[in-house]
């Protein structure tokens, strides 16, 4: 097995690093959610949600709304804490992915196809409960990063004949 030298920044494929910096993004958002949830320690989150509600002009007697209002009534600080750690964990998750998209590794597209192809059965079947853009454009996207990822797979690096990371 030889391992070859990893691949100078400019010839590095420009659809990873797309990959990568999506991957990024999703962590700093699920991040910034975690800090939020943070900040709703030792507060009021029933009194939080329902000013969420009334700023986007819902109707608190509607079926989500109502959900959402019962749930924050329920919460604790415990629950938010492990949220946030959750949140944290995921985001490190994305993070490292991330990383190793960046700098061409095997396995972060084998962490990225995995973890991908996780979403689309709920995808499709959401899809099939309610078409809309937003749930098309996921799908969508989520298939073309595994497809780009899985592809990116099968093809070896010039010189690393074992399969190496480079």
């Amino acid at each position: 097995m030889r391992e070859t030298e990893p691949l100078p920044d400019h010839r590095r494929p420009a659809g990873l690093r797309a990959i990568a910096v999506y991957e990024a993004a999703k962590g700093c958002l699920v991040l910034l959610a975690g800090m939020g949830l943070l900040g709703l320690i030792h507060r009021d989150v029933q009194e939080a949600g329902e000013e969420l509600v009334r700023h986007f002009h819902l109707s608190p007697s509607a079926h989500y709304p109502r959900v959402f209002l019962d749930l924050t009534a329920r919460v604790t600080d415990a629950w938010l804490w492990g949220l946030a750690l959750g949140s944290l964990l995921y985001a490190s998750l994305r993070f490292a992915e991330a990383f190793g998209l960046w700098h061409d590794k095997r396995w972060a597209k084998w962490l990225g196809a995995a973890s991908g192809a996780i979403y689309v059965p709920f995808e499709w079947v959401g899809l099939f409960e309610k078409v809309t853009a937003l749930r098309f454009a996921s799908l969508a996207v989520n298939l073309l990063v595994v497809g780009y990822l899985l592809k990116s797979l099968r093809r070896r690096p010039q010189g690393n004949e074992g399969g190496a990371d480079p």
